[in-house]
């Protein structure tokens, strides 16, 4: 297997349905109380790209894409229309808090936050857009002496933050996913037509 960095049509992704699941064992007790653990530590997001297929030459570019990563086989990156960016539209250095300088850590993880102060959830970032990423290291930009690998994430600094230096980012990002079939479901619905109801993707954790 293999990963691909190559992005999933975007005008059929705009289409697509989908988001996070959680993992949650609910066990019901003897009295009518609940016990509740999450399984994981991180949500996993689904997504069903049948629904962006739209036309016949849609789904050519699906099954071609499809094919290329032989099903289930190897990842690719697929970019979620609503959850896609650290901020706004246009990522500012600012947006989230990375973390804080020791004076001796270089190596800083992308994260993105949800939430507010009462239990915040903090997502790992593992696949920024190239030339969208923007550092800040105590309030300031820095425009150089950092490099992002887009493998993985992690924003490399030079020299190390300064002791209790705040690190920010911005950022535009994809998910990393796979095809959760190795059967493609084809109806030839018009001359010009063609639907594919069920195209499942699954993110792909570390």
């Amino acid at each position: 297997m293999a990963f691909h960095h190559v992005r999933f049509p975007l005008d059929i992704a705009l289409g697509a349905r989908g988001g996070p699941e959680r993992k949650t064992d609910v066990v019901t007790l003897a009295g009518g109380g609940e016990q509740r653990n999450g399984r994981w530590a991180h949500s996993r997001r689904r997504y069903n790209a049948g629904y962006g297929v739209k036309s016949r030459a849609d789904m050519q570019a699906v099954l071609a894409f499809f094919e290329e990563r032989r099903g289930r086989l190897h990842g690719f990156l697929w970019r979620d229309g609503i959850d896609h960016s650290s901020g706004g539209a246009v990522p500012l250095p600012g947006d989230q808090a990375i973390g804080t300088g020791d004076g001796v850590k270089t190596g800083f993880q992308l994260l993105k936050r949800y939430g507010a102060a009462f239990d915040p959830y903090f997502r790992p970032i593992r696949k920024p857009v190239e030339g969208s990423v923007r550092v800040a290291v105590a309030g300031v930009e820095r425009t150089s002496g950092w490099a992002v690998d887009g493998t993985t994430g992690v924003v490399s600094f030079s020299v190390a933050p300064a002791v209790g230096a705040a690190v920010s980012a911005g950022f535009l990002f994809d998910v990393p996913v796979r095809f959760d079939t190795d059967r493609l479901d084809i109806e030839w619905s018009s001359f010009d037509g063609a639907e594919a109801p069920n195209i499942p993707l699954v993110e792909i954790l570390p």
